[in-house]
């Protein structure tokens, strides 16, 4: 054999051995990953009501407001509230309410907030417990992640996990694990994982970043294995070109 098709042989071998490489880390990369089956953007939402029923003689926000915590949201005037008033019955105002002794209540924002949804108008009566409006809380924003895994995958989803969540328009926003239930069917556990992130304020990526958006999470599985730390380097270097 000369040395030119020993030249060869080698190379052959080389290239060989390094495609043998790199198509095991992508598919040992591809067994450290879960991907959602259906996964949402949701919100903190908060229904907003009145304890008493009465007419509302004040709406001061519609959909789509944003307010700030102690905005007032409604006034609602109710002759049951007056007369409890008068006995003492009410507690002093809160987070929530602020009451007076002509027997009305407003009903404040208690935190920053969007709101989402309004019931009720001005002039209109509300039932004592019927829900005027609904908000949601700014900041709020998590994926709500379901996936079906094997008992022994469940094992390797871990708190603080790093997920990575694609948009509709692929846009990719990197999250964690905040934390994770399941359900055990048929021997698959069924588990809900919600992910938060920094990256998901309302309204970003064109709109996207929004309660209710669906998305795709992909969660890094924990894995110890011989692989574990090569498997993390060539993530990383995928990540840092593109792919």
């Amino acid at each position: 054999m000369t040395w030119s098709n020993r030249f060869r042989l080698v190379g052959g071998l080389l290239v060989v051995v390094l495609v043998c490489a790199a198509l095991t880390l992508v598919m040992n990369r591809r067994l450290g990953q879960a991907t959602s089956t259906t996964a949402t953007i949701r919100a903190e939402v908060l229904d907003v009501g009145s304890d008493y029923a009465g007419t509302v003689t004040a709406a001061e926000v519609a959909e789509g407001d944003e307010v700030a915590a102690g905005d007032p949201l409604f006034t609602v005037s109710s002759l049951t509230l007056q007369h409890d008033i008068a006995l003492g019955l009410v507690s002093a105002d809160t987070s929530a309410y602020q009451v007076a002794p002509d027997g009305t209540i407003t009903l404040v924002a208690p935190y920053d907030a969007v709101v989402t949804h309004v019931a009720a108008r001005e002039g209109g009566f509300v039932q004592a417990g019927e829900v005027v409006a609904s908000l949601e809380r700014e900041g709020s924003l998590f994926v709500d992640a379901r996936l079906t895994l094997d008992p022994s995958d469940f094992a390797r989803v871990r708190q603080g996990a790093e997920v990575t969540v694609v948009l509709p328009n692929q846009a990719e926003v990197v999250g964690e694990v905040a934390s994770v239930a399941v359900q055990n069917t048929a021997n698959q556990a069924e588990a809900t994982v919600e992910v938060t992130s920094d990256a998901l304020v309302r309204g970003a990526e064109h709109g996207l970043v929004a309660s209710g958006t669906p998305v795709t999470a992909s969660i890094e599985l924990h894995d110890d294995g011989p692989l574990a730390g090569v498997d993390e380097s060539f993530g990383e270097f995928l990540r840092k070109v593109g792919l």
